[in-house]
């Protein structure tokens, strides 16, 4: 089939550089739905019900403000991110706080609930409703807690991911995990943010529970021993599973060594960004879907993976193409924060921080929406889970273009090219 890039349109927002002081502050919010919700993440679930919560869901967020620009980094405890509808809702709400940008970024745990639907429990009261309330809560609740501040950015590599996908020797893996610590001019911690890139799927489809797998378990040690939230921020793990060190096993192990790495790297941080300078810009694209919901053969493959309610959503979503979001925020010139609305692979991100020459770069998965797998075309051509119908429906390099595009964000935003 014929591949066509759309043209990209959008929404695009530049801020611009003040001698303010440099403030951040940070909030943590429950949104654990009640059981009784169908579950995201196992296409063997179909809509059957959650039976209970095994560990609870949490939205944490992050706002800094440089000048007269301000961001809010927010991870989820979800699948998801919420629905394109949900992010226009949310922003909409935020308007008034004047927010330059907004990342809400999901850990991708397969125990939690579906939110493309807003029907669940039941037409006049949708959990996805509740959702957006408590998330526009907790930013509003982090940016009310603002206060002088600096950062640091700390990095290493853990051997504790691996490509699930490719079967050759030389499989990309983007093994770095990096730690952002945002403190008081006391030295006080307000929260960290860990960017990581694992598929949290270390519990059984069968759990009908709720969880936050190991990026929750990793951030309830963190919190414990800091005091302020710690957000997880899924990075891209298209075609990463976890590799947990020997003897580690489950969610929980694996999060609290996670949490003792991550302490660990905080510890060597000396925070002195100032926070003079932040710019963003968001960019909305547009590109052939490979996959006609409408073709009474293809919903009858559907059927097999998803329920009805379901695949209406999909039919909707993809009437006019598949239409990912690219958010970038760049701090001071040497800090940068990509999202992409979608399950990116491995080397789509250690392609753009090997190209991007920041000093730190947090390439943000499953940011602002979703919209299923992007593959490589070099995993394409070695296939597997991730690299075909029907969870990646757009057309063949829609990845490479949108990391393209990330490439000259990130050096327009520094004023490198015109």
């Amino acid at each position: 089939m014929r591949c066509v890039w759309l043209a990209a349109v959008a929404s695009l927002w530049l801020a611009g550089v003040s001698s303010a002081a440099f403030e951040a502050g940070a909030a943590k919010v429950d949104i654990t739905p009640p059981p009784g919700y169908p579950m995201w993440g196992y296409a063997s679930r179909k809509d059957r019900p959650c039976e209970g919560v095994r560990d609870p869901l949490h939205a944490r967020a992050i706002v800094l403000k440089a000048g007269e620009t301000k961001i809010a980094l927010v991870s989820l405890d979800l699948g998801r991110a919420p629905t394109r509808d949900s992010m226009t809702r949310i922003r909409t709400a935020l308007k008034p706080d004047e927010f330059a940008e907004i990342f809400l970024v999901a850990s991708h745990t397969h125990h939690g609930p579906i939110l493309e639907l807003d029907t669940w429990p039941k037409a006049g009261k949708p959990y996805i409703r509740d959702l957006e309330e408590k998330l526009v809560g907790v930013i509003r609740k982090a940016d009310a807690s603002r206060r002088p501040a600096r950062y640091g950015v700390g990095a290493t590599e853990l051997p504790w991911n691996r490509n699930r996908q490719s079967k050759r020797k030389d499989a990309p893996t983007d093994r770095e995990i990096q730690v952002l610590r945002v403190e008081d001019l006391s030295g006080r911690p307000i929260a960290h943010a860990v960017n990581f890139a694992a598929h949290p799927t270390m519990l059984p489809a069968e759990l009908m529970m709720f969880s936050a797998d190991f990026p929750g378990a990793m951030a309830k040690h963190v919190e414990a021993d800091t005091g302020v939230p710690c957000l997880f921020l899924q990075g891209a793990a298209g075609d990463l599973s976890p590799k947990p060190p020997e003897g580690v096993k489950g969610p929980d192990e694996f999060g609290k060594r996670l949490a003792e790495a991550v302490l660990a790297l905080a510890k060597e941080i000396q925070p002195t960004g100032k926070g003079n300078e932040l710019v963003v810009r968001r960019e909305e694209f547009g590109f052939k879907c490979v996959i006609d919901v409408k073709n009474p053969f293809v919903r009858e493959a559907l059927n097999r993976a998803f329920f009805p309610e379901l695949i209406g959503f999909f039919e909707t979503e993809y009437a006019t193409g598949v239409r990912p979001m690219l958010t970038t925020a760049v701090l001071d010139g040497s800090v940068g924060f990509v999202g992409m609305s979608g399950e990116f692979f491995s080397d789509h991100s250690l392609s753009l921080k090997r190209r991007a020459r920041l000093p730190h770069l947090f390439f943000l998965g499953y940011c602002n929406d979703y919209h299923q797998y992007f593959p490589t075309i070099q995993a394409v051509s070695e296939g597997g889970y991730g690299t075909g119908l029907p969870v990646s429906v757009a057309e063949l390099g829609a990845g490479e273009k949108m990391i393209d595009r990330a490439l000259i964000h990130l050096y327009q935003l520094r004023g490198l090219v015109p």
